[in-house]
């Protein structure tokens, strides 16, 4: 066999992300949960491979399928704009067997009080590391900014909880059941925005369609931010409204009554399930890299684009996750 050439584009990913099939592909390769069990050197090979690679340096005996594995094993643990690691439960692979564990629990012990605010404290804490890690551009964010996101969320997650939980209590159980969603569905509404409002004040970065940069754009940052918290809601639909209606079946069976002990294993089962497609199919409802047409930009940015190159009608941008 030769040498493999310097021609296949792994700036983009390997699937068609023009359509729903293609985008799909892709995260089901990102999420996948195994990508956690590497080690740092697997991940520091794979990132040599990846940057000598597009540096123009093949490495000895690389096959393209090798090359393809490298580049998602890099994406899985590696901040696309800044280059960083990841910290291990802020990566993508991290998602279905920690939302598993948390959305499983919040399910199972939704009826006290004390564990209903610590269910939403623990998946509020862990959302605050995801939607920073996987943040779009590159700008900093300071301690300030993440605290104040990391305590509004959180607050609005325990309130809308309870609150709704206390105007539950007299209506039926499987109604209860649902209190979990509501509560997850307001917090990312909150926690994405704030986590991510460094990129609301100063804009993240908008490419030509060969990567070049071309200024930073709130526009830009307001669709991928609306994109990213309909993503997680949707993501989370499935996970916490599929699971609670066989729970409430299958605990007025007499196989579990004989064993309460089943219910919470057997939710997260259930939960983990529910993630593993629900997961990338939801990531994949719009583009890693989405496009934005030069008209909606902020009128600076958009006189600049058309001053320095005319023939431009759509600008990109890394959604974040």
């Amino acid at each position: 066999m030769g040498e493999l050439p310097l021609d296949i584009n792994i700036q983009e990913p390997r699937w068609d992300q023009s359509t729903f099939l293609g985008r799909a592909r892709h995260f089901f390769t990102v999420t996948d949960p195994r990508n956690l069990l590497l080690s740092g050197a697997q991940l520091e090979a794979s990132r040599n491979i990846v940057q000598n690679y597009r540096a123009g340096v093949v490495t000895p005996g690389l096959t393209e399928d090798q090359l393809w594995r490298a580049k998602y094993v890099y994406d899985s643990a590696f901040h696309p704009d800044t280059g960083e690691k990841v910290v291990l439960i802020g990566r993508m692979s991290a998602q279905v067997p920690m939302n598993m564990t948390i959305t499983g629990c919040m399910l199972t012990f939704y009826r006290k009080t004390p564990t209903v605010v610590f269910w939403q404290w623990v998946n509020q804490s862990f959302n605050a590391v995801v939607n920073y890690s996987n943040r779009s551009g590159d700008a900093p964010i300071t301690v300030g900014q993440l605290g104040t996101a990391y305590v509004s969320a959180t607050t609005g997650a325990v309130a809308t909880a309870l609150g709704l939980k206390s105007l539950t209590k007299h209506l039926p159980p499987l109604v209860g059941r649902f209190v979990p969603f509501a509560a997850v569905a307001a917090a990312n509404c909150i926690n994405i925005p704030l986590m991510r409002q460094r990129e609301l004040q100063v804009g993240i970065p908008v490419t030509d369609e060969e990567s070049q940069r071309l200024g930073h754009s709130v526009a830009a940052a307001k669709q991928g931010i609306f994109q990213v918290v309909v993503s997680r809601i949707c993501m989370a639909i499935p996970a916490m409204a599929i699971p609670p209606v066989i729970m409430d079946t299958l605990e007025k069976k007499d196989f579990l009554k004989r064993r309460p002990w089943l219910g919470a294993p057997l939710q997260v089962g259930l939960v983990g399930f529910c993630l593993v497609f629900a997961t990338p199919l939801c990531c994949a409802l719009f583009p890693q890299r989405s496009s934005l047409h030069v008209s909606r930009l902020e009128p600076e940015l958009r006189a600049r684009i058309r001053e320095q190159n005319p023939d431009i009608e759509v600008v990109y941008y890394n959604k974040g996750l």
